[in-house]
């Protein structure tokens, strides 16, 4: 009896020392589209914390892009994840996800404007701390999260995780006002070398403070355990470059958000 009413109480300080993360999902518009997005945080902690925004893959908003927003919450931060494609909007295939995701990027301004609605929730929240926030994206969502940085966003930091660096007007690069991190793998079939030089070349030109990270043998969607291991498919998990890029990611916030 001893030893159970021990472990008992162990168990009762631990949760009390690291916490319970709690989920909400969160019903929001932008303008008179319904969206559904999905809020983490650790119900232990009090007072404001920094807020992490979070962008999906092309797949939309799913329990990959879910976990992402708890692991978040388990480090301190209020974590929301934005639905880019509208509620109920859930691509199932391929070719239903590269349909939606491109109609947001064959329109850079309504990329913006939906992200920023997703942005404007966590901003109201009462946790969230607003001096200090960030916005990351995986894949489709990394190019959204960069995006963000070309509105001019008054946040702290983006960081794209295998996403897109691509844009059609690298001049409003001047708008960024926060610090970037790339996370790329090196042998990405889909954002090619030559995207990345140009991204390094639009950043260069606008002063912006960028860290680009490559990651040798990770090719697109490394951070995905969903992805599989084929690498000659151009999509696979690499578990080295996923631990190593939310180390960086890490390390990137502590700096941001000192």
């Amino acid at each position: 009896m001893k030893l159970f009413a021990f472990v008992g109480l162990i168990l009762c300080l631990s949760s009390a020392v690291f916490g319970e993360v709690k989920t909400e999902v969160v019903n929001y518009k932008d303008g008179d589209v319904n969206l559904e997005g999905y809020l983490a945080w650790d119900n232990h902690q009090t007072g404001k914390r920094p807020g992490v925004l979070v962008v999906h893959e092309w797949t939309g908003l799913n329990d990959y892009t879910k976990q992402r927003c708890r692991q978040l919450a388990e480090l301190g931060y209020v974590a929301f994840a934005v639905d880019m494609y509208g509620k109920g909007i859930r691509p199932q295939t391929p070719e239903e996800a590269s349909k939606q995701a491109g109609i947001y990027r064959s329109d850079r301004e309504l990329m913006r404007q939906r992200v920023t609605a997703g942005l404007n929730v966590l901003l109201k929240n009462n946790m969230c701390d607003n001096d200090k926030v960030a916005a990351i994206g995986y894949c489709f969502g990394g190019g959204v999260a960069l995006e963000l940085a070309r509105s001019g966003a008054n946040i702290k930091g983006v960081v794209s995780f295998h996403g897109n660096l691509d844009t059609p007007d690298p001049a409003i690069a001047k708008n960024i006002r926060c610090k970037i991190l790339v996370c790329h793998g090196a042998r990405d079939p889909y954002v090619t070398m030559e995207q990345v030089l140009a991204f390094k070349d639009e950043m260069d030109a606008a002063g912006v403070d960028y860290q680009l990270i490559c990651y040798s043998g990770a090719v697109h969607s490394f951070t995905n355990p969903n992805s599989g291991d084929d690498t000659s498919k151009g999509v696979a998990y690499n578990a080295n470059a996923d631990h190593r890029s939310w180390q960086h990611m890490k390390l990137f916030f502590d700096e941001i958000f000192k």
